[in-house]
């Protein structure tokens, strides 16, 4: 057996050495004499693993005590809905940036439960630009504002926080959270999918301002109120305890690394390759997002001829560069170049594109 590059979009690389300890402490975990998974969610031994998770969060992106973090289970998706139903009063307002495949299900998803207003819609540019600060207005009296912080779909990113005058932001930065520090207090909420840079799928960490919780929201179960789940650490019901766990040893493996700080200086040196062999191909190969809206983790790429792309994915895949497929709405070719993956799988795929430039051009 040998580990190829993957460049999968999501469920997404995880880093080596964590898959190792996790392999390590399958059987016998933590002097239990029984896995991380078998054991109660309630026992200190696993309490101690989710204090510890959570603490290490807040040092990586500096959270204060005036956020909840929460770590709750299904994906992002899911919030789509609970994020209305629990900020917005029945029939209020909320506005929404479109800006690619996820922020329009995003709004889609919020209008049984909010009065969704899209201020603003990139569709225009086929979702390959960032809409201009003062091209839309907020409603003041809006219950919030979301917009998801990197398409993962459309490699597009916002590169920080917009302004709302004071309307809660909401975000969701499932493929993009901890690939860069962030200035969390700009944001109401901040709520990530594990898949890309924390864990396994079935996980979703969520970062919420604590006066949040208190808003009445919409009827709903217990089980649907970040509330509930805020007053019960996380523990309302039975959480995703490995993809908790896994989650921790990733934020206790990124610290040791650096924190923050450097894994952004590594992402820009990875990412500044590749658009860079994109951008001097030529011609061959294309990026078609604006250069102030590129993703620093997602990068769509088109050949010059679509009819080279079955060879390109059939040769990248012998060469162990692996899921470089683009996603069935775009077509061509999609590197996500999260956190984990080593700037050593870059430079091979910058390698073989050349290479196969060279003989296909």
């Amino acid at each position: 057996m040998s580990r190829g590059f993957n460049f999968s979009a999501g469920p997404a690389v995880l880093p080596e050495p964590v898959l190792r300890r996790a392999q390590a402490e399958l059987l016998e975990w933590g002097g239990e004499r029984a896995s991380v998974m078998e054991v109660s969610h309630r026992g200190k031994a696993f309490i101690a693993v989710a204090e510890k998770a959570e603490a290490d969060l807040r040092k990586l992106m500096g959270i204060t005590d005036d956020y909840a973090v929460l770590f709750l289970q299904g994906g992002a998706t899911t919030h789509f809905a609970l994020l209305p139903m629990n900020l917005a009063a029945a029939g209020q307002r909320a506005d929404y940036l479109v800006t690619g495949a996820w922020s329009k299900k995003a709004a889609s998803e919020a209008k049984p439960h909010a009065a969704v207003q899209v201020i603003a819609d990139t569709a225009g540019s086929n979702y390959t630009t960032l809409p201009a600060a003062g091209s839309y207005a907020i409603d003041p009296s809006a219950a919030y504002v979301h917009l998801v912080a990197n398409e993962t779909i459309h490699g597009v990113e916002f590169p920080d926080a917009i302004d709302t005058g004071g309307v809660p932001l909401v975000a969701d930065f499932s493929s993009s959270i901890l690939s860069r520090p962030i200035d969390v207090s700009k944001y109401g909420v901040i709520y990530a999918g594990a898949q890309k840079n924390i864990g396994p799928s079935g996980l979703v960490v969520m970062v919420i301002r604590k006066d949040l919780l208190e808003r009445a929201g919409q009827s709903r179960a217990k089980i649907l109120s970040y509330k509930e789940h805020a007053a019960q650490g996380s523990m309302l019901n039975t959480p995703p305890t490995f993809s908790w766990y896994l989650a921790g040893l990733v934020f206790e493996w990124m610290l040791e690394q650096g924190g923050l700080a450097a894994f952004e200086a590594n992402n820009r040196r990875k990412a500044e390759a590749l658009y860079s062999a994109i951008d001097g191909s030529g011609g061959f190969y294309r990026n078609p997002v604006a250069l102030d809206a590129r993703s620093l983790m997602n990068v769509p790429f088109m050949l010059k001829d679509a009819a080279l792309d079955a060879a390109f994915l059939k040769e990248s895949e012998a060469a162990g560069l692996l899921a470089l497929k683009g996603h069935r709405d775009l077509g061509g070719m999609r590197a996500s170049i999260y956190n984990a993956l080593p700037h050593e799988a870059v430079a091979a795929l910058v390698d073989f594109m050349g290479d196969f430039a060279k003989r296909h051009g």
